[in-house]
């Protein structure tokens, strides 16, 4: 039998800008992270990286984002989806005049944090510029491998 569940309303979450990239992380009561996010025209993705513990699946929404994943070059474009397995070396950039708008999923739980500890609020004046300083980026490569963010070089 099917029962319909209530809606609650869960902790309000922030958006922060993240490596150029404006995400807002949503609270989920299963084993997954999800994100809504937004990469402004000709922003690069982060550094070319894989994770041993999450899968990762991207949605888009708006616009068109290309895909880098295990050697293959891959432009997924609105209504599109595509799929990371852990241990797959992927990145991502908006290469493309027009913003994406795009949602992220990491399952299981837990990379979350990456973007609440990594993110600058957008809030804070210059915001998306300040997110992509190379004292964020030094931060970024020197502790990814704490979220399971194992970057290659």
């Amino acid at each position: 039998m099917f029962v319909r569940q209530k809606s609650h309303k869960m902790k309000q979450s922030t958006t922060k800008w993240v490596l150029g990239h404006k995400v807002t992380p949503y609270d989920t009561t299963g084993d997954y992270d999800i994100m809504l996010a937004e990469t402004p025209p000709k922003v690069q993705g982060p550094p070319p990286h894989f994770h041993n513990s999450f899968d990762e699946s991207f949605l888009i929404l708006e616009g068109e984002m290309e895909f880098f994943v295990n050697g293959s070059i891959k432009t997924v474009k609105a209504g599109e989806s595509i799929d990371v397995p852990k241990k797959t070396l992927h990145t991502f950039n908006n290469k493309s005049d027009k913003p994406c708008k795009w949602v992220n999923i990491h399952s299981p739980k837990g990379f979350r944090d990456f973007f609440e500890k990594m993110g600058v609020s957008e809030t804070e004046e210059n915001a998306q510029e300040r997110s992509v300083t190379p004292e964020i980026i030094q931060e970024v490569i020197k502790t990814a491998s704490d979220y399971d963010m194992l970057i290659e070089v």
